[in-house]
């Protein structure tokens, strides 16, 4: 619970890959970040899904949020949220400019690929199926964000703490990275027609699946 906030340089070196690798995280703290391509890539929690998964993860990793949002993207085509987050577009196709970015920035073998519970299925206005997934670079939740729901349905719980389960240390430690004057999408829906934002004036929100909003996705890495 030590936040720091210091330039790590342009870089992974050597010495924090291992650092990373054997879990020791030495000269290493919460709010530190990289500067690659222009980015701001901060660490925000160390060993975020330790023994979280149908399947072990046992791998140690730091989890990176960017500072800003990488570019802008809607959640479907159109106003519904048919499959949950599991099932958008955003997951199935539009995440992938992030994930080429963040391979680009950190190489693909340094990327955490674990296994995550999804909401997969809605009824009504609240998400009411859910299964693991392989991941390795997710839209956030409203539980990481601010450490707790707020306009995600109440049905939506049992999802969005199973695996993903508690408030980034960074966000706690800093609630200013949280509102960075972007509006950016959350995994969470709303309703029938909405998933969660972060909205640039701060307000906690939910927006039409089709509005084109920030892509400020989580990821984790390892040495």
């Amino acid at each position: 619970s030590i936040y720091r906030g210091i330039s790590l340089g342009t870089s992974v070196t050597t010495a924090q890959w291992t650092a990373i690798s054997n879990g020791t995280f030495e000269n290493l703290y919460i709010g530190d970040y990289w500067t690659i391509s222009s980015v701001v890539w901060r660490i925000m929690a160390f060993d975020y899904y330790l023994n979280v998964g149908d399947t072990n993860c046992t791998t140690h990793h730091v989890t990176i949020v960017p500072d800003t949002s990488l570019y802008i993207a809607q959640m479907n085509d159109t106003n519904i949220v048919t499959g949950a987050y599991a099932g958008s577009k955003m997951r199935t196709t539009n995440l992938e400019q992030a994930k080429t970015t963040i391979n680009n920035a950190f190489g693909s073998a340094h990327i955490l690929n674990h296994r995550v519970l999804l909401a997969n299925a809605v009824s009504g206005a609240a998400a009411t199926g859910w299964a693991w997934y392989d991941s390795t670079v997710e839209l956030l939740t409203e539980h990481q964000v601010y450490g707790a729901r707020a306009w995600g349905a109440p049905a939506n719980n049992g999802y969005g703490v199973a695996s993903q389960d508690g408030q980034l240390p960074g966000f706690a430690l800093r609630h200013d990275l949280i509102h960075n004057r972007e509006n950016w999408w959350l995994q969470d829906v709303v309703s029938a027609t909405n998933f969660a934002f972060v909205r640039s004036d701060g307000f906690a929100y939910g927006g039409n699946a089709s509005y084109s909003l920030g892509v400020r996705p989580a990821f984790s890495i390892i040495g």
